[in-house]
């Protein structure tokens, strides 16, 4: 890490010492994604941010970064506070390493907790929000157990909070295996509502106290 990228995260915790609630989005870009779904996601996220920008809390609370997946897993935002985040733009090809793409985005809230306890910054309990289309492919199935049971190891031990939404296509079944939440399936293309309700959740949680039980809101655009 450059001294420079320190003097940043130093001088942005300095100026923002709020507890941070941090949110990772696990997006599927795989190529059945393509044409109306991602413009549809593509439009979610900008709901979604601008929601956040309505509470003044949350913005500053809630962090926000952004991976997709594919045959390439990228980490496309880093994390940033909801009044710094900006949408990236989304394209769809390939196929869907999800179990690796899973084991990224675990690495990257296990790497932003340390960043946070080594500049003494409170945090919430992450979450990880994963959206496909589709269920494991071009990838060994060890990966993908690997992956399931990291998932159970985080839930169990109240580290992660993962929660997993299938889109028209998905392979309910197959994710009903790989997490510890029940899936929900998106009603037709309501990303619009789901990033709303995913707002919601997160000004709810970030206006909590630390480590206290939140009920959610329900989520009327999905169903189990």
């Amino acid at each position: 890490m450059s001294e420079n990228f320190r003097l940043e995260e130093a001088v942005e915790f300095a100026e923002n010492p709020e507890p941070r609630c941090p949110c990772v989005l696990l997006l599927d870009t795989s190529g059945s994604m393509a044409g109306e779904p991602l413009r549809a996601l593509q439009s979610g996220l900008e709901t979604f941010k601008f929601d956040l920008l309505l509470d003044d809390l949350a913005k500053k609370r809630v962090e926000v970064a952004v991976i997709t997946f594919d045959a390439q897993i990228q980490i496309v935002r880093d994390f940033s506070t909801a009044d710094q985040f900006t949408a990236p733009t989304l394209t769809a090809q390939g196929n869907t390493r999800m179990g690796a793409a899973i084991h990224e985005a675990l690495d990257l809230v296990e790497a932003r907790k340390r960043l946070y306890r080594s500049y003494g910054i409170s945090y919430y309990r992450p979450w990880v929000f994963m959206i496909t289309d589709g269920e494991p492919e071009g990838e060994s199935e060890g990966v993908v157990q690997r992956a399931i049971q990291r998932i159970q190891t985080e839930e169990d031990q109240k580290r992660v909070a993962f929660f997993s939404v299938g889109v028209q296509g998905a392979n309910m079944d197959r994710l009903r295996t790989l997490t510890v939440r029940a899936p929900l399936k998106l009603r037709g293309l309501n990303f619009k509502e789901m990033f709303l309700w995913l707002s919601a959740s997160m000004q709810r949680v970030s206006q909590s106290k630390l480590d206290e039980q939140v009920s959610l809101p329900p989520p009327g655009w999905g169903q189990l």
